[in-house]
């Protein structure tokens, strides 16, 4: 028996589906994905059987000596690394697509908590493995089972070139919508977390598939009536907590975005949402935003006839939402601060302790922004309807004072763009591309981002150069990782119908990525 060479050191189980495997004890995740208990894992060293090549060898090399010299038995023990313990060859065998799909698409949109208790969709690995392993045949379990079959196909269909995928993703997609439906028709089925979580996975399919018809999502008023319909009660434990905070999130974004305007009781999510928290505060502190934006957004057609009073009220509650953002920012803990540093190219950039932390800055910035364009918008109304040399000289300096946060708003952004996108590390230095040529970072990460990114080269104040490198980040990576809502937004301006996308297998032989 020989060494064999260090081998791959994950459980039996992910070597012989041929995927990724964490090397966690007890078990794996993959494994508690499957619901399977983890068989173990080999140790670092493997053996063959290559007795007839050392045979031959050394056959070869008594032949091409002098006669009377014979290889000593260290030569022999150095030359075919010989150890005492031989253990046979573990032979592997390959998984289905299916088996892959889903678990790329645990490993890249589902994230566990990290700093500060933050995850998302943690726990829908083993939810899905409930479903599926007790062969649920209720609405709400087989709608949820059928809507990741779909969701993990069609990411994958975006990044290899293997026939039939794409058909199988929006076949069970099809499926997935109509046990949805019959989930929703019975009031039982209707407030189970398995529904709930059918259509935040259904909202990821629409993003991941390119499906949204402009830029309003299909699934935001779904999520509006399931949050009212489950009340208070989802925000006492941590899955719903968890769902309700991706659902809120993709509400808040399209209304504050897209300048529309939220049936769900404000008061209500400030009461039950928990303000000492980073991500919560700042979800509150959104909350307040869509509320106070929407009477003047509503308004913008006709905002001379609204009167001096409405109008400086509008302002001054935009001033002391501005204070609170502020106050937010200046209370977090020191771990979720960004941290200034210069990268490996020599440019000043912002780096954190974590992704996410990265990402609700990101929102926090755009948030701001938009505060700022609101407030600017008002001031110019004022000026012009009031002809007073005080509020015209007020009015200017508001203006200039918002261009030039907006715009150290902006530039932090961008300044922590080579982070979030997988370029540098923590200190600023450069991170190598994976084994297939691509970044080394997780498609939910970028997807968090894209919104954000896109407000700032929407907004029309980010300088051209800001703006190209944005859009060219989001259309590398979401290529990269198959996000086709990605490379919609980078080639969009806001205005008339979103850019189509075409298939996107131009580039998976470029990364080495299997084909089919």
């Amino acid at each position: 028996m020989v060494y064999g060479g260090k081998p791959s050191t994950g459980c039996h189980l992910c070597r012989k589906r041929k995927i990724k495997c964490d090397e966690k004890h007890p078990g794996c995740r993959n494994c508690a994905t499957y619901g399977q208990p983890c068989p173990g894992y080999r140790s670092d060293g493997i053996f063959r059987n290559e007795t007839n090549k050392v045979q031959q060898l050394v056959k070869k090399t008594s032949s091409s000596r002098p006669s009377g010299k014979r290889s000593s038995s260290h030569e022999l023990s150095a030359r075919s690394g010989h150890q005492q313990s031989p253990l046979s060859l573990y032979r592997i065998s390959d998984s289905t697509w299916e088996e892959k799909a889903i678990c790329y698409f645990f490993d890249q949109y589902t994230i566990c908590d990290t700093t500060g208790g933050v995850g998302h969709l943690g726990f829908v690995p083993s939810l899905y493995a409930a479903c599926r392993d007790q062969n649920a045949i209720n609405p709400a379990s087989s709608s949820l089972r059928l809507a990741v079959d779909a969701t993990a196909l069609m990411a994958l269909s975006n990044r290899v070139k293997v026939p039939g995928i794409l058909m199988q993703a929006r076949n069970r997609f099809g499926l997935a919508l109509q046990r949805l439906q019959d989930a929703l028709d019975q009031p039982v089925e209707a407030v189970k977390d398995e529904t709930f979580a059918t259509l935040v996975i259904l909202s990821l399919f629409e993003d991941i598939s390119g499906d949204r018809l402009g830029l309003t999502s299909s699934h935001t008023a779904g999520f509006e009536a399931l949050t009212k319909l489950r009340g208070e009660s989802q925000l006492g434990h941590a899955r719903g907590l968890d769902m309700f905070k991706f659902a809120y999130v993709h509400m808040q974004v399209e209304f504050l975005l897209l300048r529309g305007k939220s049936t769900l009781d404000a008061d209500w999510v400030v009461e039950w949402l928990n303000s000492a928290d980073p991500l919560q505060g700042l979800m509150i502190l959104a909350s307040k935003t869509a509320q106070l934006l929407a009477e003047p957004w509503s308004a913008s057609a006709s905002l001379e006839s609204i009167g001096v009073t409405q109008l400086a009220t509008w302002i001054e509650s935009c001033r002391a939402l501005d204070a609170e953002l502020v106050e937010w920012s200046q209370g977090l803990p020191d771990i979720w601060l960004p941290l200034e540093t210069r990268s490996y190219t020599g440019e000043d950039v912002l780096t954190y302790r974590e992704m996410i932390i990265a990402i609700i800055w990101a929102h926090f910035r755009a948030i701001r922004i938009l505060v700022y364009l609101t407030m600017v918008d008002l001031f110019r109304v004022l000026s012009s309807i009031v002809n007073s040399p005080g509020i015209h000289r007020e009015a200017s300096q508001y203006e200039r004072d918002g261009l030039r946060v907006s715009l150290d708003l902006i530039s932090d952004t961008c300044r922590s763009v080579p982070f979030c996108f997988g370029e540098i590390d923590l200190l600023g230095n450069p991170i190598p591309p994976s084994a297939e040529g691509t970044t080394r970072v997780r498609a939910f990460w970028v997807y968090s981002m894209l919104w954000p990114l896109w407000h700032l080269v929407s907004c029309g104040l980010a300088p051209p150069e800001q703006t190209q490198m944005i859009r060219g980040m989001m259309a590398r990576t979401g290529s990269e990782l198959g996000i086709k809502l990605a490379i919609m937004l980078a080639r969009y301006d806001g205005q008339g119908a979103m850019p189509s996308i075409p298939e996107m297998y131009s580039f998976e032989e470029s990364v080495g990525l299997p084909v089919m």
